[in-house]
């Protein structure tokens, strides 16, 4: 099972370790964030369409769809109580491609990248909390 690990580096700033690369993560401002990095609601967002995009320039490049000029926009809403992001929708355009009868399957293919399959399909998230009493007793 894969782990990516993200530390707390004070200031309501966050180092996230993903393979060789290191994310510097911030928050809201009104978290006390001073825009110091992308805030991870902005990183998820930028996952599903970086995915999307790899997804379909990937097909592009089997098919002989012109990828030249890709660009894969997710628009949402920010909702509260709780808080949370809703009405995403991902707009893909490709400037010089023309797809013909493969739209439906360039779609298909968008929505099959493991981000977006993740959202669609997600049942639950389990969260653990570890303390030092936790980590004493399982010692013990």
């Amino acid at each position: 099972m894969a782990t990516i690990t993200t530390t707390y580096d004070g200031d309501m700033r966050l180092r996230t370790q993903v393979g060789n690369h290191v994310l510097s993560i911030d928050v809201p401002p009104e978290m006390g964030g001073r825009d110091r990095g992308p805030t991870p609601p902005q990183l998820f967002v930028a996952s599903l369409g970086s995915c999307v995009a790899a997804y379909v320039a990937s097909y592009c490049n089997r098919t002989g769809i012109d990828d030249e000029g890709l660009e894969v926009d997710v628009v949402f809403d920010k909702a509260e109580d709780p808080t949370r992001l809703v009405n995403m929708r991902i707009v893909v355009r490709l400037p010089n491609g023309s797809c013909g009868d493969r739209l439906e399957a360039l779609r298909r293919v968008a929505e099959h990248c493991p981000v977006h399959a993740t959202i669609a399909t997600l049942e639950a998230i389990s969260i653990e909390i570890h303390d030092r009493s936790s980590a004493a007793a399982a010692a013990g």
